[in-house]
């Protein structure tokens, strides 16, 4: 009766006083939910659960939203009953029937949460029964998923560690597998939560630790070992051919690129890939890889990851874990700003203290960046370079802990490090497609130069492989034709440097940057003759250079394809020179082949112009200035010296690729012949000096003679190159200046050396008499006829006095060297055949004795030549007169 009176006659309600449906009882639904839920379980122990009865279960709780609470509570509580009598089976109906109440009732979802997470609790609590942790993993990924705002984010976040414990449990049987699984697949929902909402639990690096604790690469898609074997790391070849112990092996991981890994779909996943838990850990990578969007959030992610790989060393190889998941996670990632993001990650993370302190682990930190620069670049060009500043700065401390080492194992270390480094430096370059940021890098570096000798020294080294690197890549030969300004600005102070080490390195640096392409246009030479150098350690001022000299070997030998070959401790073909200095000794510079090409007529200037940086006129005047006040520094030694003259060769190659006004083609000429007129000169420079700076300036005069077809100059001066004139430098075919493999170098400027080169300077100067009016001849003929000047004026001009550029090496120096460095030799210089000029033999001599007080100041290391210094500022001019 109350039900018609409610459906089919509601105007009965007014109407009939005494209608069942009045009652207030029967106003509201009948109590049905208390039968459904005791219909819903089996009544056999082996019973299946009966679906209809859950379903209408569910139905009815969506109709009766009210009575949501009661049947949540009536669930919870049986739950625990049933987990107290092991009745596992009973609880699987109690998960069933919450997991539908989500999918019918998620409007209603605040009646049941609270009870839903208590019993996910509870079954992930229940250690002793897998299976039950299993259903637990799985209710709670049901109810992540059905989440519509952040409304529990509080009780998620303090069920992670509870999930990450069951995801790093050992690995025994099946049963443990599935249920790593089962936690992996929660903690990917939990990922996806983060993602949704925008929050990161505080608890995130748990996750992210058991994701990795889980993680392995996927075995379809290794590589073939024996093709990988061609990529290996060439320390092995130098720790070998030093004798120093055993090579450290570098797996061919990091030298091949790794292929891309298949993205996993979690919805079409198969059965076995769903009770895999790495299948599943990378499911976790791949959300953590969505949730980084912005840098903030990527360096959060990234953070754990690099703890758990010092933690567990996974940096190292074979297959070393931090590889292979940094490897995926660039491939995932879509942005190219971020996989830019994970290699400068790495390369800052060097800095942290798990292992800052650690140089192999360093070592294969910077592997693990190498390989995934190779792969980064592979897809994007690579434009902020940051870190490659931070590179340079670890070679720099690699090479002056190089210098301080006491241990071979603390030296092997070390070269392992820096080999890594230089390594990693090379497949960045190669993947920037601007040199001119690197040429920022190395401007601004040289710029902080410490005053400190052995940190100089060490970060001009670390400058010279990052200007190799420029060079292998071959990134600056369209992007950069014109020398930098402010780099060329650092390199001059460093040609001046009070250290002569430092002098040394900026004209390697110069001449490696000059002709950045020169590999491209090299005569094909045999392989011993590019890569048969090998490192050798002996003082302190040759540490850093040694080191440096062997890392760029192999640059070399691996650009060219070319083997290393060793050269074994009792090979005698390596003098003292080119052991301390084989970028400048026997034609080994990455250059050299590229100069002897030209000189030789092998290539010619048109075909080189495309690989030979440009210099402004300004900026060749500022460079002869600078030899010129080089040459006539009184500490140089003899890898000075020869450093010198190639800086010069390849300045005049530059120079010829142009159309240089007329007065600059005659100082390239006065040049050596000032410098020719003052080996001649009892000056500041002792005997031995005098004669290198004699042997300097007659290449340097015979060069230019080539450059401008001028054969005249070079037969007159030819049967010097047959004379022993010189018994340390020589003057090879090509007019290079270079060390003679006999010479005993400990030996030069010593007193009896000292006493051979005055005698020698003495018969010299009067041999040279006939021959110096002959060449000013032939100059000023040939060179009023290359330019357009008057025959008397160039002969003025080249019998003049070479001047440095007061702009740059004046008083107001943007060098700010030291004064003894701008003292110019501004005195009219003397003829072959004249006496000294006509003044005071007081002021001379006292003029000698400042400058020697001078030097002193700015050069300590010239105490050891004092008496010579002494001898030459007072002897010498009471016996000229």
């Amino acid at each position: 009766m109350g039900v018609i009176s409610r459906k089919l006659f509601p105007a009965c309600v007014n109407m009939c006083v005494c209608c069942p449906a009045l009652r207030s009882r029967s106003r509201q639904p009948v109590k049905r939910y208390k039968k459904l839920l005791a219909e819903i379980f089996p009544k056999s122990p082996d019973g299946s659960p009966n679906e209809r009865k859950i379903a209408k279960l569910c139905e009815y709780a969506a109709k009766n939203p009210f009575r949501i609470p009661k049947i949540a509570k009536y669930l919870e509580e049986r739950c625990y009953k049933e987990l107290r009598l092991d009745h596992v089976h009973l609880v699987n109906v109690i998960t069933e029937v919450y997991s539908k109440l989500i999918c019918m009732c998620k409007e209603q979802m605040a009646y049941f949460a609270v009870n839903l997470l208590n019993v996910s609790i509870e079954l992930l609590d229940d250690s002793k029964r897998d299976s039950v942790q299993i259903t637990g993993c799985q209710t709670l990924t049901r109810f992540i998923y059905s989440q519509v705002d952040g409304t529990y984010t509080y009780n998620l976040e303090h069920l992670v560690q509870k999930v990450c414990m069951l995801a790093h449990k050992p690995e025994e049987e099946d049963d443990k597998k599935g249920l790593r699984a089962a936690s992996l697949q929660c903690l990917s929902a939990m990922i996806w939560f983060m993602t949704e909402f925008s929050h990161i639990f505080g608890d995130f690096d748990e996750i992210v630790h058991a994701a990795l604790g889980n993680y392995e690469p996927n075995t379809n898609n290794e590589q073939d070992d024996d093709g990988e074997e061609a990529h290996h790391n060439w320390v092995n070849e130098v720790v070998r051919c030093e004798g120093r112990g055993i090579p450290i092996d570098t797996d061919s991981s990091y030298t091949s690129l790794k292929p891309r890994p298949e993205k996993k779909d979690p919805s079409l996943l198969t059965r076995e890939e769903a009770e895999t838990p790495k299948v599943w850990a990378q499911i976790c990578i791949q959300r953590m890889v969505e949730l980084a969007k912005e840098s903030t959030t990527m360096r959060r992610i990234l953070d754990p990851m690099f703890v758990y790989f010092d933690t567990n060393r996974h940096w190292v190889h074979p297959r070393g874990l931090g590889l292979i998941v940094l490897s995926d996670m660039a491939y995932f990632v879509e942005s190219p700003e971020n996989k830019q993001l994970i290699l400068a990650s790495i390369v800052h993370h060097l800095d942290h203290k798990n292992i800052s302190h650690d140089p192999e682990l360093k070592s294969y930190v910077i592997q693990t960046a190498s390989a995934l620069a190779r792969q980064v670049r592979s897809e994007v060009a690579l434009k902020d370079i940051g870190y490659v500043t931070d590179l340079c700065r670890h070679l720099r401390k690699s090479l002056q802990a190089t210098v301080e080492s006491v241990g071979e194992h603390e030296f092997n270390l070390n070269v392992l490090l820096q080999s890594s480094i230089e390594d990693c430096l090379f497949e960045i370059g190669k993947g920037i497609p601007d040199a001119r940021q690197l040429f920022d890098v190395m401007s601004t570096t040289l710029e902080k130069l410490a005053p400190s000798s052995i940190v100089a020294r060490a970060t001009t080294g670390s400058m010279i492989i990052l200007a190799h690197m420029i060079v292998v890549a071959s990134v600056s030969s369209n992007s950069q034709q014109v020398f930098p300004e402010d780099l060329l600005l650092q390199l001059l102070k460093l040609m001046l440097h009070q250290d002569v080490e430092i002098r040394l390195s900026g004209h390697q640096i110069f001449s490696v940057l000059l002709i950045p392409n020169s590999n491209h246009l090299r005569r094909d030479t045999d392989a011993s003759s590019t890569s048969n150098q090998t490192r050798r350690w002996s003082s302190d001022t040759a540490s850093v250079f040694a080191s440096v000299t062997s890392l760029l070997d192999k640059l070399r030998g691996e650009k060219n394809g070319k083997e290393i070959v060793c050269i074994q401790d009792g090979d005698n073909n390596n003098t003292e020179a080119e052991r301390k200095h084989p970028g400048w000794a026997h034609k080994k510079s990455p250059n050299f082949q590229k100069l002897s090409s030209i000189t030789a007529g092998e290539i010619t200037l048109s075909d080189a112009e495309s690989s030979v940086m440009k210099f402004s006129e300004d900026q060749i005047t500022q460079l002869l200035s600078a030899f010129w006040i080089q040459a006539n520094l009184p500490d140089n030694t003899l890898q000075n010296i020869e450093a010198l003259a190639y800086s010069f060769c390849l300045t005049l190659i530059s120079l010829r690729l142009k159309n240089p006004n007329d007065n600059l083609v005659v100082r390239i000429f006065q040049l050596p012949l000032s410098l020719w007129k003052i080996s001649f000169d009892h000056g500041m420079l002792c005997p031995a000096h005098q004669r290198s700076l004699f042997t300097l300036s007659t290449a340097m005069l015979m060069f230019a003679a080539k450059m401008y077809q001028i054969p005249d100059v070079t037969d007159v001066l030819k049967p010097m190159l047959k004379s022993d004139v010189d018994n340390f430098l020589g003057i090879s075919d090509d007019f290079q200046v270079f060390i003679k493999p006999q010479a005993d170098i400990k030996s030069y400027s010593s007193d009896h050396d000292n006493q051979l080169a005055a005698a020698l300077l003495a018969d010299l100067q009067i041999k040279m008499f006939k021959s110096s009016d002959m060449i000013i001849d032939i100059l000023v003929h040939k060179l009023s006829t290359i330019t357009e000047m008057e025959a008397e004026e160039v002969r003025i001009q080249l019998l003049e006095t070479f001047i440095p550029d007061d702009a740059i090496f004046g008083q107001e120096s943007m060098l700010h060297l030291s004064h003894s460095h701008r003292v110019a030799h501004s005195k009219e210089s003397l003829s072959f055949d004249t006496d000294f000029p006509t003044n005071s033999l007081v002021e001379d001599v006292q003029a000698a004795n400042h400058l020697f007080q001078i030097s002193l100041a700015s050069y300590p290391n010239l105490l050891h030549q004092a008496p010579c210094l002494m001898s030459l500022a007072s002897d010498s001019f009471l016996n000229q007169h």
